[in-house]
């Protein structure tokens, strides 16, 4: 088989897709982007040669009864083959080459490089530039100035992916503006409405300290797509999500891409200098402020942080695990009798553990709104 290592998928802005329509049901071939394409043949074809640790197949999914609108899926297998997490003691953790990371996976996980025609934004943040050396040279010679984009071997749904940016520059799992640009991208790429990216910062349910991100098809709505916001710093495009779990809130149609990375990236670095674990998660959506309406048009990406208590080596739920796709209203059960049982107040009850109190979100909310608007 062809190595896409010599394939990259090069694109520009010419190729983000700019309006989508939230619908459910498998997207026709002809309403795929070139992005969706690349992804789901490569992603469908490395299934079929049996390369993930489990066949997906059609997970079971029910939405719970009650306003929130929470999708539950039966993941059985995820709970019980995924990789066992590293320890983690620190959300500045330094990275570290004895443990795993991504230059040691083999080179048939890969389905292609990335980038950007014609960019220089990818620069590493000044933080990290004295981190050059590779780790590891299996497979991804070459991948410099790239985002390799690898399986999920353990996969939450259809598609499931990761986005590592520079993978031989060994960066920890700290979010990068260019990092984030790339996921912002990386979803007005796909011409699916249910393409989702997203984060988990260390203590906030990675398992891996090196430097990636999440993608993956969910053919479900979120209320967060909709969900209502407050402003908060206007300018600065920050909003607050009011709904439950409230966070952080961002929206961009795609115009001044670097500009709302760096933002962005300006809230979470103020969040890793404070030790305060975090999740991301991007996703089509309304404009902050807009209601939700059948079949709405999606013509902006809803990026959304949420602030949380930190788990250092905490038991596992039973039922799921509090991570990006939880936090955003995606659960991926581990059990069949939680899946069947388990109610709306009971999955809130669950992820309110891992939430700040009130009075600490509060607090957090007013230095953000003063570092945003100091950088005005």
């Amino acid at each position: 088989m062809e190595s896409f290592l010599t394939q990259p998928f090069v694109y520009s802005d010419q190729d983000l897709v700019r309006r989508v329509v939230r619908s459910q049901g498998c997207e026709t071939l002809e309403k795929l982007s070139k992005f969706d394409k690349r992804l789901r043949s490569t992603w469908t074809e490395k299934m079929e040669h049996g390369l993930f640790r489990y066949p997906l197949g059609d997970l079971k999914t029910r939405i719970l009864p009650g306003p929130y609108g929470f999708v539950a899926q039966l993941n059985i297998m995820r709970g019980q083959e995924r990789r066992k997490p590293q320890q983690i003691f620190s959300i500045r953790q330094r990275f570290d080459s004895e443990q795993f990371n991504f230059n040691k996976i083999h080179s048939h996980e890969i389905l292609f490089q990335i980038s950007k025609q014609n960019s220089n934004e990818a620069d590493v943040e000044p933080q990290f530039k004295d981190i050059t050396s590779r780790c590891n040279e299996n497979g991804l010679e070459g991948a410099r100035d790239k985002v390799i984009v690898v399986i999920n071997v353990s996969p939450l749904e259809f598609g499931h992916c990761l986005f590592i940016p520079e993978p031989t520059h060994c960066m920890p799992q700290i979010l990068t503006a260019s990092a984030i640009q790339t996921g912002i991208e990386s979803v007005f790429l796909s011409a699916d409405s249910g393409f989702r990216v997203g984060f988990n910062s260390l203590g906030a349910f990675a398992s891996v300290n090196h430097l990636h991100l999440h993608g993956y098809y969910l053919d479900s709505e979120l209320r967060i797509e909709s969900a209502p916001t407050e402003p908060l710093v206007p300018k600065k495009g920050f909003h607050r999500l009011i709904d439950f779990p409230s966070g952080f809130l961002f929206y961009t149609e795609g115009e001044c891409l670097h500009e709302t990375a760096t933002v962005i990236w300006q809230l979470t670095n103020f969040l890793v200098e404070r030790n305060v674990a975090h999740n991301m998660f991007l996703t089509r959506g309304c404009p902050p402020g807009k209601r939700h309406e059948p079949a709405l048009s999606r013509s902006g990406v809803r990026i959304i942080v949420w602030p949380r208590i930190s788990c250092f080596g905490a038991k596992e739920e039973s039922a799921f695990n509090v991570a990006l796709c939880e936090l955003a209203g995606h659960l991926p059960f581990k059990n069949r009798r939680d899946f069947d049982a388990i109610t709306e107040s009971e999955v809130k009850t669950i992820i309110q553990k891992y939430l700040l109190p009130g009075d600490e979100f509060t607090q957090l909310q007013s230095e953000l709104c003063k570092q945003l608007q100091v950088h005005q």
